[in-house]
């Protein structure tokens, strides 16, 4: 009989939102731990009034692992545009008021969770409001998830690693979701600013060390500016290893290099360019190589095509989970 693998995919920002999107279509026991450290628009407002863990990233996986997408999509997405409440999205709005009825940010997004009958399981990596820092190559501390981009572009240094001012402690069903994992996925999404800030919290590198589970990171396509700028698939890697003290099994990469040159100048115009795969530095992980991009008609931007890389991660899953 056929057991449904465990799965946790750990990260934050859009890029964890698509990658749920994809594999949310395949029979998997799906859970997805979220960063909570973002400190910018309405998300930032809401950190700042009620000393509370980030509400952002949260809404947005919620909306791409609900059954009725457009619809939730529209109703947790809506940004208020006039009054107090500008500038808010009613996403926030509400996991903040179901927090400060259920007494922490993981009650809320179970509670939503369950009202809104999910696909997978939401959990916010922490119940606290962290302020993630950053140690530039310059020497220079940067205190703020969004000012840590702004800070590397402006004196050209190179992220060094990440921290948490204070002692960040993990939720108890996030180490339990990785306690009970058979693969857990990093990525893709920002290095440093969305998948690093859950790594260096105790708790989840304690249960990461002691998993079983296979550990899998999805490389990003493109380099990012603020964060990524120069780097190959071996560098994203060992930057995940470095902050999470432990090792990577396989490694997810892009290997379609067709992209139109119109598209590539907009990412050579910020100075980036596509995330190589430097094979003879990955020797000891297994590579997968696939064609995962896609360009957004609505941006012009490259981006994951989330059914093919959902698609392409249950093949493995599936083929691995029966070893």
């Amino acid at each position: 009989m056929f057991k449904k693998p465990n799965v946790v995919v750990i990260g934050g920002g859009t890029g964890l939102s698509n990658l749920l999107r994809g594999l949310k279509h395949f029979p998997v026991n799906l859970s997805a731990i979220v960063s909570v450290a973002d400190d910018g628009g309405s998300t930032g407002k809401l950190r700042k009034d009620y000393d509370m863990p980030a509400p952002g990233d949260l809404r947005n996986v919620m909306v791409s692992l609900s059954k009725q997408e457009s619809l939730i999509e529209e109703m947790f997405q809506y940004r208020f545009t006039e009054g107090e409440l500008e500038g808010h999205c009613l996403g926030n709005i509400m996991l903040t008021g179901m927090m400060n009825l259920t007494g922490s940010m993981t009650q809320a997004t179970k509670a939503l969770s369950d009202m809104l009958d999910l696909y997978g399981e939401v959990i916010p990596v922490s119940n606290q409001a962290l302020d993630l820092c950053a140690k530039l190559s310059n020497g220079d501390i940067v205190k703020g998830e969004s000012t840590i981009g702004k800070a590397v572009t402006e004196t050209s240094a190179k992220i060094e690693y990440v921290f948490y001012e204070e002692d960040a402690n993990a939720t108890r069903r996030a180490m339990k979701a990785i306690k009970n994992a058979d693969f857990v996925i990093f990525g893709i999404g920002s290095l440093y600013t969305s998948i690093a800030p859950n790594l260096i919290i105790e708790g989840i590198k304690k249960e990461l060390a002691y998993s079983k589970a296979e550990k899998i990171y999805v490389c990003n396509a493109m380099q990012q500016p603020g964060e990524t700028v120069g780097y190959s698939v071996a560098d994203h890697v060992k930057a995940i290893e470095q902050h999470l003290e432990g090792k990577v099994d396989t490694v997810f990469a892009n290997n379609n290099t067709n992209i139109p040159e119109d598209i590539l100048q907009k990412y050579f115009n910020d100075g980036v360019d596509v995330v190589k795969i430097d094979k003879e530095n990955l020797t000891g992980y297994n590579l997968v190589e696939k064609d995962l991009l896609e360009i957004d008609k609505s941006t012009n931007w490259i981006r994951h095509n989330y059914l093919k890389l959902g698609m392409e991660l249950y093949a493995y899953i599936l083929q691995n989970s029966q070893k």
